[in-house]
């Protein structure tokens, strides 16, 4: 069989190159990194500035909601997307800081919110949030 073929002179050196010990001290090499990696991560300490922000009951706020089926409310009464710019231009000119709370259920489509998010817009009211729930 061919055990052991070598063409040329057994006394001759090897010419192939044992990568045996080469893959080893990289494999070492890479749990040493895999374990110092995170600690060697540096965390930035930095004081932030303390100031008095007025929560949210002392904002002038009005919640707007849009439902599944379409209907639309303003601070609890259903009005109508017709008279809805005329309610939030008139607010809006009675507080420019006003803040509209813009809520919608889950399964209303992204271009509905963002209708009502131009509406509310339009009208010049320059701060919206949008109303979540914690799950």
């Amino acid at each position: 069989m061919a055990m052991g073929i070598q063409g040329g002179d057994p006394d001759q050196p090897l010419s192939d190159i044992n990568v045996t010990p080469l893959v080893d001290v990289m494999l070492v090499l890479l749990v040493i990194f895999i374990i110092a990696a995170p600690l060697m991560a540096q965390t930035l300490s930095v004081d932030l500035p303390k100031v008095q922000a007025p929560s949210a009951e002392e904002l002038d706020t009005v919640t707007l909601v849009v439902h599944l089926d379409g209907t639309v409310e303003l601070e609890g009464h259903t009005v109508s997307e017709s008279d809805l710019p005329t309610l939030l231009k008139m607010r809006a000119k009675e507080n420019p800081e006003m803040v509209l709370h813009l809520g919608a259920d889950a399964a209303v489509s992204y271009q509905r919110i963002a209708e009502m998010l131009s509406l509310g817009r339009s009208a010049g009211i320059r701060r919206i949030a949008f109303a979540t729930s914690t799950p």
